[in-house]
């Protein structure tokens, strides 16, 4: 008997029903010598740092670095239920063998693996790797099943991705709040995206708007302008010039084709980018939507960073964008001129291909009326935009005029569309969502007549100064970070690099979300327009961590290499040394930064200056702390030569002596007379650099 793990229960629903599992258990299908279970998610975890040591639990700057000799792993307390139900199977006299069924990709290979090791399981495994749950899509691969060993290389990078994020979160995250007195979440991928949103809201703060000036010349049958200029005493007197001439001549017409090709198919970044313009979708929110009309059979595998297709999918899509045509409500009188060779290179598909609609879902009727919202929107964005894709260029001729008044030159352009092609579409699809067309969605802008010559006198009929101001760089959206994320560091790596940027496809949304839970950054505005800018404690993070943490070129160097640990051009153990020299150099000598109170003032009220670092030193129950937990200052409110006194060190007393060294201190008891006495304690430091009340006698 053969069982089959799936990652979500859903998924598992379909395989069982194409391998005739057709009994229900608790927890899992059975028949046709079968058994098809499922994850729910992750099941086993690496364990927190108590697991290896349960002192590990109170954060110490002395434990840092941490870094397990052997790693740890603990099932995940929300899903024990299931994984204690997959061991069971497993280890079931009845199962010979596996087929580890989960999400083709990294995180879905590690699901597995995991739960494998965890359960102590040894026999023979298959992977399933399919990127479509259509029932014809996993028949296929069924007869393609290779076994586990075949994909070690993706676990391996896997599990160096969530061992080398585990190492840099724990170990950055305790030593920077540690610091700064507070909970700092730091990360290998949050901290340069982070550092992303706070330059950029740098960037706007500073801007200084400049004016710039035109003249506008307005003849008949066109207008012109100059070239922008600073200077407003230069435009007027170009007015004037303008305004004392009866005509301006057409120096120059310059008329080209130019074309505009269909865009590439969706990958989930582009996706999300385009989903978060139109709908304002969060990055999340479209990966979930993606992710529910994969397991309905309605779109193809999401978390895929290809934009083509595969040679063996080429001939199918002529029929599939028809059904699709017929399909949507919008597109159905749409007149089609299909190219599909464009969407497919072979060399261009990583683990998965673009994301499509799936060849069953114009069938789907029942299924599709049933969809959410925000599912049939984004279903119908994958549907546009295939048919898109498959569809010729966008052609228009483009006309570019220079005009000639008072030895001053005026420019203009215009197009005229000959072809309308993949934007007929694209505008239909717009149309159908009920909201206006940008500028340069324009279908004609300022259409030049055949008729104009050059060398012709054109009769002035207006001339005027147009002011502006230069603008600043716009708020980030989610779309346009996650661009950014994508896209950093690509300018330092190899041209033929796989994967460039910081993270995944698969994982950049899970990174905005934590950057919001953890409060470093926050969404601002309406729904569709709404921007991401970091919180005073996001700023103020990203101003005290190192570039190394910061630095979104590191981290895309990380990213590269856990391409080539995938692909077996690099070995995991070098990838994970570096990763330990690189946290262990973070723990060297630390320091806090400058003005550190501006920008973290103290969470309990201030009574004093450390004597050993200068930070903050506040109330807590058992004594007066510094904010600087690296620095262990504390004065004890019962601790040594105050253990038996009358009354604990107040926080009167405990300001003195920070301010003055000493304090005069009355109550105190003698364990050698067991008499009550008073003197003058003064502030001192023992050799292991404690602090120490001495007492001096009047």
């Amino acid at each position: 008997m053969e069982l089959y793990i799936a990652e979500k229960p859903s998924v598992g629903r379909t395989i069982a029903s194409v391998v005739g599992a057709n009994e229900r258990r608790d927890g899992y299908w059975e028949g046709n010598g079968r058994l098809v279970s499922w994850c729910i998610g992750h099941l086993v975890a690496l364990a927190m740092p108590e697991a290896y040591r349960s002192d590990y639990q109170r954060w110490r700057y002395s434990d840092l670095p941490i870094l397990p000799d052997k790693w740890q792993y603990s099932v995940v307390a929300e899903t024990k239920k299931q994984f204690e139900l997959l061991r069971r199977l497993m280890h079931d006299s009845r199962v010979t063998s596996l087929v580890c069924a989960t999400d083709a990709g990294r995180e879905g290979e590690l699901i597995f693996r995991l739960v494998y090791a965890m359960a102590d399981c040894r026999k023979e495994v298959r992977r399933l790797w399919i990127s479509s749950t259509e029932e014809s899509a996993i028949r296929q691969a069924l007869c393609r099943m290779k076994p586990m060993r075949d994909y070690d290389n993706l676990y391996r990078a896997a599990l160096c991705r969530a061992q080398a994020d585990w190492l840099i979160g724990i170990n950055a995250t305790r030593l920077y709040s540690l610091l700064y007195g507070r909970p700092l979440p730091t990360g290998r991928v949050m901290s340069p995206a982070l550092a992303m949103l706070v330059q950029r809201e740098a960037a706007i703060a500073d801007f200084h708007p400049t004016p710039f000036f035109a003249v506008k010349l307005e003849t008949d049958p066109l207008a012109a302008k100059s070239e922008r200029m600073d200077d407003l005493t230069e435009a007027r007197t170009l007015l004037e010039c303008c305004n004392q001439a009866p005509y301006a001549v057409v120096q120059k017409i310059a008329r080209r084709q130019r074309s505009e090709n269909p865009p590439l198919l969706y990958d989930l970044t582009t996706l999300q980018q385009d989903a978060n313009r139109l709908f304002g979708f969060t990055a999340q929110q479209t990966l979930d939507y993606a992710q529910s009309l994969y397991e309905k059979q309605l779109l193809t595998y999401p978390r895929t960073d290809s934009r083509y297709l595969t040679q063996d999918m080429q001939e199918k899509l002529p029929e599939l964008a028809a059904r699709v045509c017929r399909a949507l409500p919008f597109a159905s009188a749409l007149e089609l001129h299909l190219h599909p060779e464009r969407v497919v290179d072979d060399s261009k598909v990583s683990d998965h291909p673009a994301i499509i609609p799936t060849a069953a879902m114009p069938a789907q009727e029942q299924r599709i009326n049933a969809l959410t919202t925000g599912e049939r929107d984004l279903l119908h964005l994958v549907c546009t935009r295939l048919l898109c894709a498959l569809e010729e260029p966008f052609v228009y001729e483009e006309t570019a005029v220079m005009l000639v008044c008072g030895a001053h030159e005026f420019g203009t352009k215009g197009r005229r569309i000959t072809r309308m092609g993949w934007k007929s579409i694209w505008y239909t699809f717009r149309g159908s969502l009920g909201g206006r067309m940008n500028e340069e969605e324009k279908m004609q802008e300022n259409v030049i007549s055949a008729d104009l010559a050059e060398g012709a006198k054109l009769p002035i009929l207006r001339v005027s100064i147009e002011e502006g101001k230069t603008t600043p760089p716009p708020h980030h959206t989610e779309g346009t970070l996650l661009h950014a994320m994508e896209t950093a560091g690509a300018a330092d790596m190899p041209e033929n690099a796989e994967r460039k940027g910081i993270g995944t496809p698969a994982t950049r949304a899970a990174i905005l979300e934590k950057l919001i839970e953890t409060k470093l950054i926050e969404r601002v505005g309406e729904k569709r327009k709404k921007v991401l800018v970091p919180t005073t404690k996001g700023k103020a993070l990203a101003a005290v961590l190192p570039e190394s943490l910061r630095s979104p070129l590191l981290t895309s160097a990380w990213e590269q290499r856990l391409q080539q640990i995938e692909q077996g051009a690099e070995k995991p153990e070098d990838f994970m040394r570096d990763i330990q020299a690189f946290v262990k150099e973070l723990m060297v000598n630390p320091q806090r930064a400058e003005h550190a109170e501006t920008l973290f003032p103290p969470l309990r009220e201030k009574i004093g200056s450390c004597p050993k670092c200068g930070a903050a030193v506040t109330e807590h129950p058992q004594g007066y702390l510094c904010e600087n937990r690296i620095c262990g200052f504390a004065l004890w409110k019962k601790g040594g030569i105050l253990a038996h006194a009358e009354t604990p060190l107040t926080a009167a007393e405990a300001k003195t002596l920070l301010t003055k060294g000493a304090v005069r201190k009355t109550g105190l008891h003698s364990t050698r007379t067991n008499a009550r006495y008073d003197a003058v304690l003064h502030l001192d430091f023992g050799k292991d650099g404690r602090a120490i009340l001495r007492p001096r006698f009047d």
